[in-house]
């Protein structure tokens, strides 16, 4: 049956009352195709069918075309007896007793779509599935394979320039786009005519050397690629001669070979190829390939489908052989012009089977990120044009990218099979109808259960769900994740990823006590000793054996892990502030396409997710963020904060004390304020009353003006603050320890780890000048009381600080009392912490009114488990890395979470976990 099918089956007065149904795409928001075209709906509704479409702004059809055909637009589909679509079907919008015909993507028991098919039988849904609509020769006949192969190619041609660009070589090919970047075909074919002409001009640079497209197969994928390399100046050679031109053809014009099985397949005994031999035991042969034509191509366009049984066209042997650099000699070029490493520039694998044909493929590229560069050496691929490897181009929904034409082609083939299937009415027994056997054999489940022909599908789920279970650690299906450090922090962000049974996790810590307490009760994480510092090694082949790397270690260590992952193009994770010498491995980390995530976990962090998300609100509605004030800080619960610091400590207090004495910049009132190190910050405390159940207070922290230009409010913002959250009380103790020289970082002679040992009131008496001989305890606390106040006096007294108990020396007094105050001040099993956060933006809206928004997050702790303090840091940073190992971060370099596309699925997923911030607005009148 044909689309041209005569009019008295059309005219049919069985067609008349029928009902189906076109759904809308939602599987991708690159998805604009249809399984019908306005042309086919007009076909139908003259029929007497009714078509209802789904509205869709996304679909490349206007909705009115469909309404012009004869269809009915509306959202509600439930009246439709079949319901076609191109794409998987969300589950939760699977309507019951229906019948689907769509791409399932089910038959391999993929295991994505497995809930899809659960939900098939349990709602009672007959399924068809295009890709099993055969003729009697096994052949599919409907399929949008053409399309596929059009869009392919041109992708292929656009990622080709900028990979001989990458290289060295400007070329005509850069003047050729992406396919979706065209209307149609006719365009895109244009574009590449246009790079042809330059071509026979003879602007190839010579040092390239002929260039040579291989095709494999001659169906509709192969010849729509063929289509377009046509637009070239071309001259096609058969496989015997592809050495040939290989090693002596000209660059005004490049060389086509269409390879077909016999080119290629041999039995593995006797030799020869037999073609009905090969369809029924595929396994009794081998492949040439990667021997015979492939050491001469230098760009492969993959159209074949592959069957598991049968022989691959490149395995990973074969690859290792083929990219090695300086494999196949060049004709001698000019001299000073750059050598390419190898023949084989570029591989479009539009058949798109991980693992199949091409075995090194183990996942497809997408229509954003179409292009990675495949590392044969290292076994990996990378999202980049530089670099050792060959350009792979894997997208599995090609056709989408000319989507009108795809549309047109798609729906063609279809239509004639359209008939039949409008006889479907799922409620009824599947023997009760009487399908033609192209359509019969196409259903994939009805009356909820599998056909005969797909039971096998429950067979490869077992087999599927034991092979998951039973997986060995170092199995490339697993998500290899490498943490360094085990601190407080490291808990949740553990939890959190072991949740993923495909995720394996080392971590590695200096102590081994801290690794094995952390990782007690997770059977997928392995504890290793590791020294970053002393033991660089034994981190790179830690670092080389993971697909990410968490660093939870001092902020001063995150550039020795980085500079480890860029080496071995392992992509990185931390939470700390990007520093000056982590920004300057940025264009080292695009070059090796690796991502690094920093600042995300708490302040900085989440604060900046919340701030970005409300910024870009106002930006979007016109208005602008004239003040930014924002605080936060890790405290005690009010309970538990009954010390002089009103603070105790959930890590080394070292961080908390420093802090104090750092630099601060930020602008008030459209004047820039600059403070010098050594304790001038804590001049600018403040009472803040946001929360009036809290007594609370805060002071600047780091570069406030660095953050207006990052958060996009430079030019509009006279105020913006970035402070540090305490209970009142800790800035008044903490300048009495800077008066007594208690917090100086710099080495001191009393306390070098070799001299005399010395007691605290020793140690006071140095710092403020007294002689310790027959000193009095009344006249020492009476020369403290002259320097910070009479009224401190007990503080110092609660903390041992005007003791005879011994110091341990640790080099500075800072050091020494943060090894101190963390016997006396830190957090007990008893206790609990809070984390609070505040952000206040002041807006100007395009009416002239005012507002004050408020963002505010308090997030507690629980006594003896997971502190707020833990959970606030590790799990975005946990959040953030499997996004990074998922594909949802693609940008490549040092990354700061303030692009929609991050904090937004972050703050979603932080949600989920129970962290959430809450907004107040107050609007002032213009």
């Amino acid at each position: 049956m044909t689309a041209n099918m005569s009019g008295n089956i059309w005219k049919s007065t069985k067609l008349r009352g029928k009902v189906i149904a076109l759904r809308r795409e939602d599987q991708s928001v690159w998805e604009r195709r249809a399984s019908l075209s306005p042309a086919n709906v007009r076909r139908l509704t003259r029929a007497g069918i009714k078509v209802i479409v789904q509205p869709s702004n996304r679909r490349a059809y206007p909705i009115q075309t469909y309404l012009n055909a004869g269809a009915v637009i509306q959202e509600d589909i439930s009246e439709a007896s079949v319901i076609f679509g191109v794409k998987q079907v969300p589950v939760d919008l699977l309507i019951p007793n229906k019948t689907y015909c769509i791409f399932s993507h089910t038959i391999k028991a993929q295991e994505a779509n497995m809930p899809l098919l659960d939900a098939v039988l349990e709602k009672n849904i007959r399924l068809i599935d295009y890709e099993k609509l055969v003729d009697e020769s096994g052949q599919r006949v409907v399929a949008f394979g053409k399309y596929a192969g059009v869009a392919g190619m041109v992708n292929i041609l656009h990622g080709l320039g900028l990979r001989l660009l990458a290289l060295g070589h400007h070329t005509p090919f850069m003047h050729i786009g992406p396919a979706h970047n065209y209307r149609n075909s006719a365009m895109a074919k244009q574009a590449v005519r246009d790079a042809g002409y330059e071509i026979a001009l003879g602007m190839m640079p010579k040092s390239i050397g002929p260039l040579t497209f291989v095709f494999t197969g001659s169906g509709n994928v192969s010849q729509g690629a063929q289509e377009v390399f046509q637009e070239l100046p071309h001259e096609y050679v058969p496989p015997d001669m592809l050495q040939k031109v290989a090693d002596h053809g000209v660059c005004s014009k490049v060389y086509g070979c269409e390879v077909r099985r016999r080119h290629h397949l041999e039995r593995k005994e006797e030799g020869g190829y037999d073609h009905e031999e090969y369809d029924n035991h595929p396994a009794r042969y081998v492949s040439t390939f990667s021997k015979k034509i492939a050491p001469y191509a230098s760009l492969i366009v993959n159209g074949i489908y592959w069957a598991v049984d049968s022989p691959k066209l490149l395995t990973l042997p074969d690859a290792k052989a083929l990219l090695r650099p300086g494999h196949t000699p060049w004709l001698p070029v000019s001299e000073g012009a750059p050598a390419l490493p190898h023949r084989l520039l570029a591989i479009c694998d539009i058949s798109a089977d991980p693992g199949g044909s091409i075995e090194f493929m183990n996942e497809c590229t997408t229509i954003d990120t179409p292009f990675c560069l495949y590392d044969a050496d290292n076994n990996k691929e990378t999202k980049s044009f530089k670099g050792p490897g060959v350009l792979v181009c894997s997208i599995d929904n090609m056709p989408t990218q000319l989507p009108c034409e795809a549309t047109d082609f798609f729906g063609d083939l279809v239509l004639p099979y359209t008939l039949d299937i409008l006889e479907s009415d799922a409620t009824k027994p599947l023997e009760e109808h009487n399908f033609k056997p192209a359509v019969y054999n196409a259903i994939i489940a009805s009356n909820g259960k599998l056909t005969p022909n797909f039971e096998y599908i429950q067979e490869m789920r077992a087999v599927n769900q034991k092979s998951r279970h039973g997986i060995d650690v170092e199995s490339s299906e697993m998500k290899r994740i490498l943490v360094l450090g085990a601190g407080r922090v490291c808990h949740p962000l553990l939890e959190y990823l072991h949740r993923d049974p495909a995720v394996h996790i080392t971590l590695g810590g200096s102590v081994r006590e801290e690794i094995d307490v952390v990782s007690r009760g997770m059977s997928r994480v392995s504890p290793v000793l590791v020294d970053v510092n002393e033991r660089p090694d034994h981190l790179g082949s830690l670092v080389d054996q993971a697909d990410i790397v968490i660093s939870l270690l001092p902020y001063q260590l995150h550039g020795v892990v980085a500079e480890a992952c860029i080496d071995r193009g392992t992509n990185m994770v931390t939470a700390s502030y990007l520093t000056p010498d982590m920004a300057a491995l940025h264009d080292r980390a695009v070059e090796a396409g690796i991502t690094v995530v920093n600042e995300i976990g708490l302040d900085p962090g989440i604060d900046h997710l919340l701030a970005k998300e409300c910024i870009d609100e106002v930006h979007q509605a016109g208005g602008k963020v004239e003040s930014f004030v924002s605080y936060c800080g890790g405290l005690p619960a009010p309970e538990c904060s009954d010390n002089p610091f009103r603070y105790k400590f959930s890590w080394s207090p070292r961080g908390v004390l420093l802090n104090t004495l750092g630099t601060a910049k930020f602008l008030e009132n459209s004047k820039a304020i600059e403070l010098s190190a050594g304790g001038s910050i804590l001049d600018y405390s403040k009472d803040l009353e946001f929360l009036p159940g809290f007594s609370l207070e805060g002071f600047p922290n780091r570069d406030s003006i660095r953050y207006a230009h990052l958060y996009g409010i430079a030019a509009e913002a006279h105020t913006v603050f970035r402070g540090t959250l305490r209970f009142r009380g800790f800035t008044r103790f903490m300048t009495v320890l800077q008066k007594l020289g208690l917090i100086d970082p710099n080495p001191h002679p009393a306390l070098h780890p070799s001299g005399p040992e010395i007691t605290w009131r020793n140690l006071v008496c140095n710092l403020i000048g007294l002689s310790t001989l027959d000193v009095f305890y009344e006249n020492l606390k009476h020369r403290v009381a002259e320097r910070v106040g009479e009224d401190n006096l007990g503080a110092l007294e609660t903390l041992g600080l005007l003791q005879e108990a011994p110091v341990t020396k640790l080099s500075t007094p800072l050091d020494s009392l943060c090894h101190h105050l963390v016997g006396k001040l830190s957090l007990g099993d008893k206790d609990r912490d809070v984390v609070i956060l505040r952000h206040d933006f002041g807006i100007l809206w395009p009416s002239g009114a005012r507002e004050q928004r408020g963002i505010t997050l308090v997030e507690y702790g629980q006594p003896g488990g997971q502190t707020a303090m833990a959970r606030t840091v590790g799990l975005p940073a946990a959040i953030a890395a499997n996004m990074v190992l998922d594909g949802e971060i693609q940008q490549k370099g040092m990354v700061l979470p303030f692009s929609p596309d991050m904090y937004r699925p972050i703050l979603a997923r932080l949600r989920k976990e129970g962290i959430q911030a809450n907004e107040t607005v107050v609007t002032i009148n213009a």
